[in-house]
């Protein structure tokens, strides 16, 4: 399972800029996010790069780490200023990288309070298919049922599966 600090380590971004691009040129560099401590070092960073230019339009041509840009934190002309806050309050919480990437396939908002609300509240775990995740629900005393009822969880799974969604065996409420 991949975890936040293996992704900000490894989570880069390729710098260029538009007047380069424009003139024929791919000139830029790939920048790793764990060299520098902060948005401000990186965007020191940048500008030294691309020193040959008096006020540098950057192009961010590519980037690993693809929930930056899920969560309109890094487009190609943009990278946020609150990108470091952003991963470090991942980075602390309870949950990997995985699951606000899960949960992020399954929304419409991309909002990142609203998501680290929502995944803080409302993730229930990971689980191989809808029916271990429903039995799991039963067993673990949400719906408090009797141990000796025989069920078919395939067909629980199906009916109860409209109050959840599930993105890469990540199941949360709807």
């Amino acid at each position: 399972m991949i975890n936040l600090r293996n992704c900000l380590d490894t989570a880069s971004i390729y710098v260029g800029t538009y007047a380069k691009y424009n003139n024929g040129s791919l000139y830029g560099k790939w920048l790793n996010l764990s060299d520098y401590s902060d948005y401000d070092e990186l965007l020191t960073a940048m500008y030294e790069l691309h020193s040959d230019e008096s006020d540098p339009e950057f192009m961010f041509q590519d980037y690993e780490c693809p929930i930056l840009e899920k969560l309109g934190l890094l487009s190609e002309c943009n990278i946020s200023k609150d990108i470091y806050d952003v991963l470090e309050q991942i980075n602390d919480s309870e949950h990997d990288l995985e699951v606000y990437e899960a949960c992020l396939d399954c929304l419409e908002n991309r909002d990142f309070q609203s998501l680290y609300e929502y995944v803080n509240n409302f993730y229930y775990g990971e689980f191989e298919s809808d029916e271990d995740f429903v039995q799991w629900l039963y067993e673990d005393d949400t719906f408090n049922i009797p141990n000796w009822v025989a069920i078919d969880w395939s067909a629980t799974a199906r009916s109860i599966m409209f109050d959840y969604f599930e993105s890469n065996g990540h199941y949360f409420r709807s």
